[in-house]
């Protein structure tokens, strides 16, 4: 069976025996179903790996066992190696030895690979993050009648949060911390009771597949790579995805702080932790999208896909190289049938066996189209109304070709137009600034959702353009203007976070200006965990830990699993003001439907000769008129003359709601730095 296959393991002397060897591989195809499962009192073990000689199956009994046993699997034609073992080995730990050409057989340093296909994974929290799949019986959590959040994407204001960070801070309250089951933990200030406090209908978590939770050595060598960037060894953020079906084990952990050479997950208790979030989420009528990571694996890995069959499931060029357009090591060969079937089973995995309600997709761009279609209608056919958005970047930029396949992607121009690109020399329209090619038409284009039909727009339809101005890469907007306003020296080092936390007058007045802009502008609304009350990111200044950049505010927190990242509600409480303007806002967007679902030629400008900086406009929708005013001017009070009528003023520079806050007709004065809601009686 095996000399039949030597043709795939040939030296290349040239480049067209290389790429014929690989579209060779294309051929590869099966329907069997994958990974571990048990049927008719047996456990079956099936792993696609068309290129390797041999694969021996290992079960274990415990994570680290020394003995465990070994089997020789059996190679279909398809690629498919399989092995059934007597008796249902529910609980039981297991992986793939993979040999490649010129392995040896008896080579005792073969590294055991997690199964792609296994739904609850053991890992040892060292570098390299090897793992072990477990046998998972499913289908046993009482749901109590839960299913998908049907909703309309115009609905959605999403708060993208990091499951760890909502109750890792001391102030949280949770009895237990950076935990899923902390984060749904009733009568504490943190968690699912401030996001539900705070109103947004749709939650975002950044990667909770499981990751590769450490980085390599600081200032050592492994792995080829010598770590010149990373002081705390660990990944935070998680995108650096290694088991595309399991949830991340870490959090099921009730650990204050990450520990090292230790087992998680091992009891396989992340699957229903997972699942509780899911269901205590939707009981609050609050959808839950996953941050999926497909278009690359996680670098720092042993025992995964790299060793499985590299060939098949990475790009490569042609002298047998992974290629980075990730910027992350090695990017997934998408357009490989085999990988495609793998992240189209995993997503409708997540979605009927944890009623997930959508996705985000990192780095979209490097997702082939086929697959990104593929995704579009098969998700469809089980949610109607799935949440799918991406980055419309990643070896390339193309928002509008994600929208035409009907997917949301994020809007950086209306983030880049209205905050700026860099709070040094980049600054936005906030700021009275215009960044790029900005200009007075670019952002009435954000107000009408950034569409096709105007210059330079990007979507098809409105629903399709994810408005933010932060996330969790780069500043938060509450540090962006912070710095952007000079107020704070960004190389100075804080030692008092609570000082450098309290918002000065003009900060405050430029986040509210910042937060109408985004409430009231047409499609998707996102805002980032903390934004509401101006977040800030300072790595603490008396950590032991040897990073150089103590003390100050930091853009890329994605390796500090500490309070750089955790949400302090102190914070929230003391910039109380900013967090109710925001509350008011999303009350404001999700009571009337004209600030979601007006129709371009409802919404009608009028400059203002004042200012450049200076402008307003109406919307009329479903017999309801409201007229919103900006005055981005740094300097200036602009008069705005207000069409005919009395007008219920609902949002002011101190204010936001739905509440009356006076009554106004004629003109009215905007002072700089400021806007207005105000809705015709």
């Amino acid at each position: 069976m095996f000399l039949r296959q030597t043709y795939l393991f040939k030296s290349y002397s040239t480049q067209e025996e290389f790429r014929e060897h690989y579209k060779e591989l294309d051929k590869f195809y099966s329907d069997k179903r994958l990974g571990s499962f048990v049927a008719n009192g047996k456990t079956v073990f099936r792993l696609f790996a068309p290129s390797c000689n041999l694969v021996k199956l290992c079960i274990l009994d415990k994570p680290g066992a020394k003995n465990y046993k070994e089997y020789f699997m059996i190679r279909d034609e398809q690629g498919v190696w399989e092995f059934s073992v007597e008796g249902e080995l529910f609980g039981k730990f297991y992986g793939y030895k993979v040999y490649q050409r010129g392995d040896d057989f008896t080579n005792p340093h073969i590294p055991i690979c997690v199964d792609p296909y296994a739904k609850a994974v053991a890992t040892f929290t060292t570098f390299m993050n090897p793992r072990l799949s477990i046998v998972t019986k499913e289908n046993g959590f009482n749901w109590e009648g839960d299913t998908w959040i049907e909703r309309d994407w115009r609905d959605l204001i999403i708060y993208e949060m990091h499951v760890r960070d909502m109750t890792a801070h001391k102030t949280s309250g949770a009895k237990k911390p950076g935990t899923y089951q902390g984060l749904i933990e009733k009568n504490i200030k943190g968690g699912l009771n401030y996001i539900k406090d705070l109103g947004v209908n749709t939650v975002e978590l950044l990667p909770a597949q499981d990751f590769g939770y450490c980085e390599i050595p600081y200032r050592q060598t492994l792995a080829g790579k010598f770590n010149t960037w990373n002081p705390y060894e660990r990944n935070h953020w998680g995108y650096m995805t290694g088991a595309f079906f399991a949830p991340a084990s870490y959090y099921s952990e009730d650990w204050k702080n990450f520990k090292w050479n230790k087992w998680i997950g091992t009891t396989g208790r992340q699957v229903n932790d997972f699942k509780e979030i899911v269901k205590a989420f939707h009981k609050e009528n609050i959808s839950v999208v996953m941050d999926v990571v497909y278009n690359h694996l996680s670098e720092y890995e042993v025992g995964n896909l790299k060793q499985i069959d590299k060939e098949y499931y990475f790009r490569l060029d042609e002298h047998g190289n992974y290629i980075s357009e990730s910027y992350c090591g090695n990017d997934l060969k998408t357009e490989r049938p085999m990988m495609r079937r793998l992240i189209l089973e995993s997503l409708i995995y997540w979605m009927e066996e944890y009623h997930v309600d959508g996705f985000r997709f990192d780095l979209g761009k490097l997702i082939d189209w086929t697959t990104i279609e593929i995704i579009s209608d098969e998700l469809r056919k089980i949610n109607p109304n799935v949440i799918i958005v991406c980055e419309p970047w990643g070896g390339g930029y193309e928002p509008t070709g994600f929208s035409r396949r009907n997917w949301g992607a994020w809007n950086d121009q209306i983030r880049n137009g209205i905050k700026g690109e860099n709070p040094y020399n980049g600054l936005g329209w906030i700021f009275g600034h215009w960044y790029g090619n900005n200009s007075p038409q670019r952002i009435k284009s954000y107000v009408n959702g950034t569409l096709t039909r105007d210059s330079l727009g990007l979507f098809i339809k409105k629903e399709h353009s994810v408005n933010y101005l932060e996330s969790h890469d780069g500043f938060s907007l509450g540090d962006f203007i912070r710095i952007g306003t000079k107020e704070v020296d960004p190389h100075h080092t804080i030692k008092d976070v609570d000082l450098n936390a309290k918002l000065s007058p003009l900060q405050l007045k430029l986040n509210k200006l910042a937060a109408l802009f985004l409430f009231t502008s047409q499609g998707v609304t996102m805002i980032s965990s903390g934004q509401e009350f101006a977040r800030s990111k300072v790595i603490p200044f008396n950590i032991t830990v040897k990073d150089t950049n103590k003390g100050r505010i930091d853009h890329n927190t994605y390796d500090k699993d500490n309070e750089t990242n955790y949400i302090n509600y102190k914070h929230a409480e003391m910039n109380k003001d900013l967090r109710d303007y925001y509350k008011g806002l999303i009350e404001l967007r999700k009571n009337f439907e004209s600030f979601r679902r007006a129709e371009y030629h409802h919404i009608n400008f009028f400059d203002n000769s004042s200012s450049k900086f200076a402008l307003g406009y109406t919307i009329t929708h479903n017999r309801e008129t409201f007229v919103v005013l900006l005055n981005a001017d740094q300097a200036n009070t602009i008069e705005f003359n207000l069409p005919d009528g009395a007008y219920d003023v609902l949002v002011d520079k101190d204010k936001a709601g739905v509440k009356t806050l006076f009554v106004t007709g004629g003109s009215i004065e905007l002072p700089p730095i400021s806007g207005m809601v105000l809705k015709l009686k």
